[in-house]
């Protein structure tokens, strides 16, 4: 029903008029005429109609109440948040998995409501289960009612408790996105942590550069499209090429993966774990010492060969060592930056040199160019040569049959692994990590992995629909999606205070009303 302009000679009518359908058409059908529209205009009969009509409409006096400004607020939240990965959440099959999982244990709280809000947490602000509990009193959460910060370590110790079992879960519950996986990449971090951590806190190797605090080494395993698969966290103090043969094991065992290749970097490599590899019968790629690996060097990189060209700063040559594959790979590109750092290094060196030896203690970059003589020290030209041979190189080796360019160009895409960690340290500020117990670090860190499982998805469907969001934009603009709780009439309403550009939930609505669920948020499909 609605209200269309008639002409009738030089007069305009007001007319209200309905749709109907007749057979397998639509037609419209006048139900009465309300005036010369000259003449409503003239004494108000707009107006007059449709006040007279707001009696019987209630939530536009409600929405008139509020422009008024006669409405006695009782609270406002931020909304956008829950509505888009809620969805996300419920697609994903997350909810029903921590359901599963949860069944026959016997909680006072709603867990699964608490790890959501952890999640959104994590995403939009970050920080500790303090700062969490700071966060949930402005962003709404369907569900979640009253939690105290103690319900927040428990559900961090639940999941690290039982995060296997939720990983397991999640990848059958979405076996179509992970029915093409034939790769795998893995690689590791370190974050570091105040407390005691358990049997996981120890001191090792700080990518962090914080070696005075204690950490864990946290490994991730992503399908071929960047698609977090699983997170292993070691102790502190376990070394790179310790890690990638047990984690591939027990991946073999949780997932049914099928035959995959391992796409990893040259610090999990080892000659142990290369024959580990060959001995299980697993396909891999492996990034190798240019200058630590005797036959890389010695080998490999001399070669004679032309490269074959793959791409605009690419170029491959394949190399095999007594039945061992290696691809050398080059970037012409990379090749004259690296030239000219070393350039303006030995520029550098030289000045130093004037000033004489202890200028340059300390300074490990120089090392490589220098040679002690008579109690000082000189440039050696052959150092300065030998570094040159590396430049814009890597070297990969690999057991499989893919051709030398496919190979090259998998192992470049372990960026994504890299991305990974990226935005768990500075997008998502997984740290700083406060707890004391190993399952309750677990649990944190895992919280970043749900985090950035919901985040890639989230990207995958954008995509999929042509947009490029920059993620700032993402989180400024559901931020902004805000409901005002208000009281009118002796009944409490929610009120959408207005905004661009963002999928919303209606304007108005009662409150404790079905649409309050998360099963009416709405987000990208």
């Amino acid at each position: 029903m609605f209200v269309r302009l008639k002409r009738a000679g030089k007069y305009t009518y007001l007319q209200l008029v309905e749709n109907h359908r007749e057979g397998k058409k639509v037609r419209q059908r006048v139900l009465c005429t309300l005036g010369r529209l000259d003449k409503l205009e003239e004494k108000g009969g707009v107006d007059a109609i449709i006040l007279s009509l707001a009696k019987f409409a209630e939530r536009v006096r409600v929405e008139e109440a509020y422009r008024e400004g006669d409405l006695v607020a009782l609270g406002d939240r931020v909304v956008g948040p829950g509505l888009v990965f809620g969805r996300l959440w419920e697609e994903l099959g997350v909810r029903e998995v921590l359901e599963e999982v949860l069944s026959g244990r016997k909680f006072s709280f709603p867990v699964e409501r608490v790890v959501f809000a952890s999640v959104l947490h994590r995403l939009f602000e970050a920080g500790s289960d303090r700062q969490c509990h700071r966060f949930l009193r402005d962003v709404w959460v369907p569900g979640l009612g009253e939690v105290g910060l103690h319900h927040l370590y428990r559900a961090m110790r639940f999941l690290g408790e039982e995060k296997d079992r939720i990983e397991e879960g999640l990848f059958l519950r979405n076996r179509d996105l992970f029915s093409e996986v034939r790769l795998v990449f893995f690689d590791t971090t370190s974050f570091y942590f105040h407390g005691e951590g358990g049997e996981l806190g120890e001191r090792g190797y700080s990518r962090d550069r914080r070696p005075e605090l204690v950490q864990v080494v946290v490994g991730a395993l992503l399908s071929g499209d960047g698609r977090p698969i699983a997170c292993e966290v070691f102790p502190g103090n376990t070394a790179d090429a310790k890690v990638l043969l047990p984690v591939v094991d027990r991946a073999r065992e949780r997932f049914p993966l099928g035959e995959v290749c391992v796409v990893a970097d040259r610090g999990m490599v080892s000659r142990e774990v290369m024959q580990g590899l060959e001995d299980r019968g697993v396909r891999y790629i492996l990034g190798m010492r240019l200058r630590r690996d005797k036959e890389v060097r010695e080998e490999v990189l001399s070669r004679p060969g032309r490269y074959r060209v793959v791409g605009e700063n690419l170029r491959v040559k394949e190399v095999w060592v007594k039945g061992r594959r290696y691809i050398l790979c080059y970037n012409p590109k990379e090749a004259e930056r690296e030239a000219m750092e070393r350039g303006l290094i030995l520029e550098t060196l030289r000045e130093k040199l004037s000033q004489g030896p202890k200028a340059l203690v300390g300074n490990r970059g120089f090392r490589r160019y220098l040679v002690a003589e008579k109690g000082t020290f000189r440039i050696d030209p052959k150092k300065v040569k030998e570094e040159a041979r590396y430049d814009g190189k890597w070297v990969l080796r690999t057991n499989t049959e893919l051709p030398a360019s496919e190979v090259a160009l998998q192992y470049k895409r372990l960026l994504l692994v890299e991305e990974f960690f990226r935005a768990a340290k500075g997008l998502l500020e997984t740290r700083p990590i406060f707890h004391k117990f190993a399952s309750t670090i677990r649990g944190h860190i895992f919280v970043s992995f749900l985090a950035l499982l919901l985040l890639h998805e989230l990207k995958e469907r954008l995509k999929r629909k042509g947009l490029a969001v920059e993620w700032k934009d993402v989180v400024r603009d559901l931020m902004e999606v805000r409901e005002v709780e208000v009281m009118h009439g002796g009944k409490r309403y929610i009120l959408r205070l207005p905004l661009k550009g963002v999928a919303v939930p209606p304007a108005i609505r009662e409150a404790g009303g079905a649409k309050t669920d998360v099963q009416a948020s709405q987000c990208p499909s």
